[in-house]
C-alpha cells in the first residue's frame, strides 16, 4: 500500500489536521480546568466538546455534497487555506485575551473539519482501493491518534510550562500561552502546501446540484438519511460507531474532574498523559485490526473491542492507582481500534461511489448527534449534581447494549475471531494460490483431512462463510450443537449419504462455498490416503467449479493424528501452508483429484 504514489502526502494531510485542530481544543480545555471546579468544570468542558461536534450536524448535507461535486483532493486542499485564515484569528484572540472569542472560534474550527472530514474519509478508497481499505483505514487512524497523541503532550506540556501553578484568570492564561497559536498557523500553511501535492483519484465527476432552500427546510436532510438507510449493515454500522464515539467522549469529559476529585491530581499533564495512552493503544489496535483484516474485513473483531470497553469502564471509577488507570487506558484504545477500523471500512466498502461523500458525512452526522446528546445529558446530570462513578456506571451499561448489539450481528465471525487469536498464538499461516477462490461463484473445495482444525485452516483467508461437511456422530455434539447449526454445517453419515450430497448440491446452487474431504478420516501417516467417490455424487448442475487444496505443515501438532512427524518446541510457532489448485472440471474422478492434491505441494 505505502508504494502508492500520493499515500504519505495524504497521511501527513491527515496528521496536520488533526494536530491543529486538536492544539486549540487542548489550550481552551486546559484553561478551563485551571479556572474551574466540580459541575462549572464538566459543563464548560461538554460545551467545548458540543462546539466541536456541531458543526458535523449542521453541516451534513453541504459536507457530503462537495465532497460527491468535487474532487476530494481539491476539498482537502481548499479546508486547508480556511484552517489558515481561522488559526490567525485565534492568534489575534489569544493575544488580546479574549476568551469567549476564541471559545466561539472552537466551533469555527471544527467546522472547516466538518467539510474536510467526508473527503478526507472517501479519498481512502479511491486512492487505495477496496484491496487495501482496512490497512488505509488503519493508517489514517494510526496517524490521526499519534497526531493527537502528539497534540497532548506538546500543548499540554507548553500549556503547564508557560502557566504553571499558579492561578490566573482565564484572560491572562490565553495571553500568556499566546505564541503557542503560531505553531497552529505554521502546521495549517504546511498541511496547505502538502495537500495541493496529493493526486486527484476521482475518476468522473457527478453532476449534482446544491439548492439553498432545500438544505434550509431539510428536504436534502430527509433524503439523506433515506440513503443511509438503504442497506442496513452501512446504517447499523454508523449507529454502532455512534454509540462508540459516545462513549468515548463522555469518559475524555468527565475523568479529569473524577481524578481531580477523587485522587487530588490537578497537573494537566498527569491528567491528559493518563488519557494519551489510550492513543498509543489505538494505533496498536488499528495496526492489529489490519493484521486480522489481511483478507477481508474482520468484523468479529467489533464485538470483541465492545465487550473489553464495557469492562474497562466498570473498572475506572473503581480504580485509584494511577499505573492500572494507565493500563486501563491502553486497553481501551487497543479495543476502539477493534471498532473504528473494521466499521469503517465496511462503510467506504458498501458505499457507492456516486453517493460516497453523502454516505461518509452521514456517518459523521449520526455520530456527532450521538455524541452531542449524550454531552447535553452528561451536562445535564452533572448540574443536578449526580457523581462522576454514576456516570461511568451508565457508559459502561450503555457499552454493554453495544456489545450485544454486535455480538448479535456479528456472533459467526466473533467465533471465529476468537478462534484465530486462539491458534496464531501457536500457528503461522501461508496461503499461496486464493486468487484462485472466485469472490462469487460457487466452490466446492476438495483437499486432503490431516488435522483436527482443517476447518479453520482453510476458512481463515476466505470471506465467505464455508459450508464444511461433518461426520453426523460429531455434528450432534451435546454442546457444539448449536455451534455447528449456526455454522450452516451438513451432517453426513454412511446411512444418510445420498441425502447429504443433495443438500450439498442445493447449497452449491445458491452459491455457496461447500468443502468436504474425500480421505472419509482424519490421516495417521503424511501419506495422502485413498479419495472416496462420495463427492462425485454431488450434483453438477450448478454455476461454480472444483478447487483442490493441500494443507502441510500440521503433522506432529496436538491437533494431528500422525505423531510420528516432527515436533515443535513450545515457544516456537508452527509454520502451516496452505496450496489452492486452479480450477477443475466437475466430473473429475476421485484417483485423478487425488493426484491434482498430492502434486500441489510439489
Amino acid at each position: 500500500m505505502f508504494k502508492i504514489v500520493g499515500i504519505f502526502n495524504y497521511l501527513a494531510v491527515v496528521f496536520l489536521n488533526a494536530f491543529t485542530d486538536l492544539g486549540h481544543k487542548i489550550i481552551i480545555q486546559n484553561t478551563i480546568f485551571k479556572v474551574y471546579n466540580g459541575s462549572e468544570q464538566i459543563i464548560l468542558t461538554a460545551i467545548v466538546n458540543a462546539l466541536i461536534l456541531l458543526p458535523f450536524i449542521l453541516l451534513f448535507t453541504p459536507s457530503g455534497y462537495l465532497a460527491d461535486k468535487f474532487a476530494k483532493n481539491i476539498i482537502m486542499k481548499y479546508s486547508a487555506i480556511f484552517a489558515v485564515f481561522i488559526t490567525l484569528l485565534i492568534t489575534y484572540s489569544y493575544y488580546s485575551g479574549y476568551f469567549y472569542m476564541a471559545f466561539i472560534l472552537t466551533f469555527v474550527l471544527a467546522s472547516q473539519s466538518a467539510i474536510y472530514a467526508p473527503a478526507k474519509y472517501g479519498f481512502i478508497k479511491e486512492l487505495v482501493g477496496i484491496k487495501y481499505i482496512s490497512a488505509g483505514n488503519a493508517s489514517v487512524q494510526a496517524v490521526t491518534t499519534i497526531s493527537i497523541l502528539l497534540g497532548i503532550i506538546t500543548y499540554t506540556l507548553f500549556f503547564e510550562y508557560l502557566v504553571g501553578d499558579i492561578i490566573y484568570t482565564k484572560e491572562k492564561i490565553l495571553q500568556i500561552i499566546a505564541p503557542l497559536s503560531w505553531l497552529l498557523v505554521l502546521g495549517s500553511l504546511i498541511e496547505y502546501y502538502l495537500a495541493s501535492k496529493i493526486p486527484n483519484k476521482m475518476k468522473r465527476l457527478y453532476k449534482k446540484r446544491f439548492i439553498f432552500k432545500k438544505y434550509i427546510k431539510a428536504i436534502y436532510l430527509k433524503k439523506n438519511m433515506i440513503m443511509l438507510k438503504r442497506k442496513e449493515e452501512i446504517f447499523q454500522s454508523i449507529i454502532s460507531l455512534g454509540l462508540f464515539w459516545s462513549i468515548s467522549q463522555v469518559i475524555l469529559a468527565i475523568f479529569p474532574q473524577y481524578v481531580k476529585s477523587e485522587i487530588e491530581i490537578t497537573n494537566t499533564i498527569v491528567v491528559q498523559g493518563l488519557m494519551v495512552l489510550a492513543v498509543f493503544g489505538i494505533v496498536f489496535g488499528s495496526i492489529l485490526a489490519a493484521k486480522f483484516s489481511r483478507y477481508y474485513i474482520n468484523t468479529g473483531l467489533t464485538s470483541i473491542g465492545a465487550i473489553g470497553i464495557t469492562i474497562l469502564v466498570l473498572l475506572i471509577p473503581n480504580t485509584k492507582s494511577l499505573i492500572i488507570l494507565s493500563m486501563i487506558f491502553i486497553f481501551f484504545g487497543v479495543f476502539s481500534g477493534f471498532i473504528i477500523v473494521p466499521l469503517n471500512s465496511k462503510i467506504q466498502s458498501l458505499a457507492p461511489n456516486i453517493h460516497l461523500g453523502t454516505i461518509l458525512a452521514g456517518n459523521n452526522f449520526l455520530q456527532t448527534v450521538f455524541m452531542f446528546m449524550f454531552l447535553m445529558l452528561t451536562t445535564f446530570f452533572a448540574y443536578i449534581g449526580i457523581s462522576t462513578k454514576i456516570l461511568f456506571y451508565m457508559m459502561a451499561f450503555t457499552a454493554l447494549i453495544l456489545s450485544i448489539k454486535l455480538l448479535k450481528r456479528y456472533f459467526i465471525m466473533t467465533f471465529w475471531m476468537i478462534m484465530e487469536l486462539v491458534l496464531k498464538t501457536r500457528h503461522t499461516y501461508k496461503y499461496i494460490g486464493l486468487e484462485n477462490i472466485p469472490q462469487t461463484k460457487a466452490v466446492l473445495l476438495l483437499g486432503n483431512h490431516v488435522s483436527w482444525i482443517d476447518w479453520f485452516i482453510v476458512q481463515l483467508p476466505i470471506q465467505r462463510r464455508i459450508n464444511f461437511m461433518l461426520e453426523r456422530n460429531i455434528y450432534e455434539w451435546k454442546f457444539f450443537h448449536i455451534l455447528f447449526k449456526l455454522g450452516k454445517i451438513i451432517p453426513i453419515s454412511p446411512k444418510a449419504s445420498k441425502d447429504s450430497f443433495k443438500e450439498a448440491s442445493i447449497r452449491l446452487k445458491e452459491s455457496n462455498i461447500v468443502a468436504l474431504y474425500p480421505e472419509g478420516c482424519i490421516s495417521k501417516t503424511q501419506d495422502l490416503g485413498k479419495f472416496h467417490r462420495g463427492y462425485e455424487l454431488i450434483d453438477k448442475h450448478y454455476n461454480g467449479i472444483i478447487v483442490p487444496y493441500f494443507i502441510d505443515g500440521i503433522f506432529g501438532s496436538i491437533f494431528s493424528k500422525c505423531k510420528k512427524a516432527k515436533k515443535k518446541s513450545f515457544f516456537q510457532k508452527r509454520e502451516i501452508t496452505i496450496y489452492f489448485g486452479k480450477a477443475l472440471p466437475k466430473d473429475i474422478k476421485a484417483n485423478e483429484l487425488r493426484e491434482i492434491v498430492k502434486s500441489l505441494k510439489a
